[in-house]
């Protein structure tokens, strides 16, 4: 389903446009896209970000369970990012709007993956609450530049299918850290014994990452049309 959305999905037409377009015209959007390696090298490294991300999801709520206070309602405790995203968004922006897009994005991937320290530090369910609010931190330092950077580095007419691109990054990401939480939290829980050590390895992907994007804006990365800047 999702790559039918990215294969069909494209720019809207202005008025006197006629009908959709083909879907040969869809499918040359498409490959003209895929076949950008840089712009594909990119997604696939940012993907870690959401593999780092989504662990909030996957195993924070088992750690705090099992390891910390199994009276702690943690449903409750994971609106804290989208809370903190609502009511802090506006000021983020305004704070980092002189920090080039690119390094916006390094910036904010490395405070996520910082915000993972704290429950190496403090085993508590406070320290939970501050990872919580330190990763939507990040989140909302780097998601408004991602999609400025990716909108502006689109040619012109295939702003639309490189946005749908942008998204590719969230299913990657999904689909490992699954497999990744599953795999630190039975090591680490069940056979060592020793739970907090997983977010080592949650921190080390994160960094990973931000290092990572660090090196492709150095070396590979393509420039931003002028125009668009």
């Amino acid at each position: 389903m999702f790559f039918a959305v990215l294969l069909f999905f494209r720019e809207p037409k202005r008025s006197g446009a006629g009908k959709t377009a083909s879907l040969s015209a869809a499918l040359r959007d498409f490959g003209t896209v895929i076949t950008n390696p840089r712009f594909m090298l990119f997604l696939l490294i940012f993907s870690g970000y959401w593999i780092v991300y989504w662990q909030e999801f996957i195993i924070l709520p088992l750690y705090v369970h099992d390891y910390i206070d199994p009276n702690t309602d943690t449903e409750l405790m994971l609106i804290t990012g989208p809370l903190v995203v609502i009511a802090f968004t506006m000021l983020v922006s305004i704070l980092t709007r002189k920090i080039a897009a690119f390094r916006a994005i390094i910036l904010g991937t490395l405070i996520s993956a910082l915000a993972w320290l704290v429950l190496i530090i403090f085993h508590s369910v406070v320290a939970a609450y501050v990872t919580l609010i330190v990763v939507a931190l990040g989140e909302i330092t780097q998601s408004p530049r991602y999609y400025e950077y990716i909108s502006r580095l689109a040619p012109p007419g295939q702003q639309g299918t490189y946005m749908g691109f942008a998204f590719l990054p969230i299913g990657i990401g999904s689909l490992i850290a699954g497999v990744f939480g599953g795999r630190l939290i039975h090591h680490f829980g069940e056979v060592t014994h020793q739970p907090q050590l997983m977010w080592w390895a949650v921190t080390g992907v994160g960094v990973l990452t931000a290092l990572l994007l660090w090196i492709y804006d150095r070396t590979i990365a393509p420039a931003v049309p002028v125009s668009n800047a």
